[in-house]
């Protein structure tokens, strides 16, 4: 049996009727296919990106859902800020949030110096002479050495190397006073000194712990308000990449539309032999291509019922666009036939529409050989 691309020829400068005088217009073409892949490549990794944020977004979402459905709804109304406005805003926030921290610094440095004012502050207020004392043992016993000449260092130092915030430096108050309490028997008098003091400063840590913690909760909403504004920005530098993606796109095709229809009216007029070359190959698409290909018929063709019950098809009375346009299409869907069948086995089931119309295909070619030659 004959092949069944063999009544459809490879499409190439030659069978699409270009003299090889027109080297000039086809490399012109051959151009514009170019620079329509290379467009086709950007839009293909601005999609990736698009994608690919989406689905990070979503995973975000999803892992934050536990969020009440008032802070959801309050979301929704949220307008878009700009990258400006959300700059100066963050500014005014930083600015804000270093002045309450650096009260909170005050009050705490006030508590320090009433601790440290106290008659048994002394032994806390350097660091330990674990020479001059003899403490042979101390590093065994102590890993981390504090005292209140540090904590004092730590919270001036200007290099950015000092308390981020009042915690740090109540862990390490409460860090001399335990280093003691660690390294010193229980009946010791600088075991009774450090608890002593130690019970004095939670006493007063107590009462600032509120302020403490309200401006932590307030540092954290502040916080999650920022990201859900950086991420409405996002979305939006998104939304409008995606809008210029389909206009990018929608040129695309008008693009191949125009290249199209431009190869088209430069092929040649298709002899008889091609035409039932054609209706022949056809006759031989899968159901689905079929109807692909009567819908390439029906748009050169206002009355053309592509979906009749009963359809027929008169090749001749084809214009060459819609000719030429079957011809690359059939193909191409050819090719993608033979790949199926050899991987299926070579099953291939038409229903009864695709068989009708093959039988008005060929009712057609049989009235036209019966016509009386002139």
């Amino acid at each position: 049996m004959e092949p069944v691309m063999a009544s459809i020829p490879d499409i190439g400068n030659a069978g699409m009727g270009i003299s090889k005088d027109n080297s000039a217009e086809v490399e012109q073409f051959r151009c514009c296919v170019d620079e329509i892949f290379q467009k086709v490549d950007e839009l293909e990794q601005k999609v990736n990106e698009v994608e690919q944020f989406y689905l990070n977004t979503n995973k975000k979402q999803q892992r934050s859902s536990r969020g009440s459905s008032f802070g959801k709804e309050r979301d929704k109304e949220r307008h878009v800020p700009s990258i400006k406005k959300q700059q100066q805003d963050a500014s005014r926030r930083e600015a804000a949030a270093a002045k309450r921290m650096q009260e909170l610094m005050r009050q705490i440095g006030t508590i320090l110096r009433q601790i440290t004012q106290h008659k048994w502050a002394w032994p806390f207020m350097q660091p330990v002479d674990v020479k001059g004392l003899g403490l042979h043992d101390y590093y065994e016993v102590i890993e981390k050495p504090m005292d209140f000449s540090t904590i004092k260092n730590q919270m001036e130092a200007k290099d950015g190397t000092g308390y981020k915030n009042v915690r740090e430096i109540c862990a390490d108050v409460r860090l001399v006073f335990n280093n003691a309490m660690k390294y010193n028997d229980e009946g010791s008098d600088v075991h009774l000194m450090a608890k002593t003091l130690l019970e004095k400063f939670e006493e007063k840590w107590n009462q600032l712990l509120p302020k403490v913690t309200e401006e932590e909760k307030r540092r954290e909403e502040e916080e999650a308000e920022a990201q859900i504004d950086m991420q409405l920005v996002r979305e939006a530098a998104h939304a409008k990449l995606v809008r210029e993606i389909c206009n990018e796109l929608y040129e695309v095709d008008t693009h191949l539309e125009q290249l199209r229809e431009t190869v088209v009216q430069k092929c040649r007029k298709m002899s008889t032999e091609e035409k039932r070359n054609l209706g022949t190959a056809i006759a031989r698409l899968s159901t689905e291509d079929l109807g692909k290909a009567l819908e390439i018929i029906a748009q050169n063709n206002p009355g053309f019922q592509a979906m009749a019950e009963e359809v027929e098809i008169d090749i001749d009375a084809q214009s060459e666009s819609t000719l030429w346009r079957l011809k690359f299409f059939v193909k191409d869907a050819l090719e993608g036939q033979g790949k199926s069948a050899a991987s299926a086995g070579g099953n291939n089931n038409n229903n009864k529409r695709k068989k009708e119309i093959c039988d008005a295909i060929a009712k057609t070619a049989k009235k036209k050989s019966k016509k009386p030659s002139s």
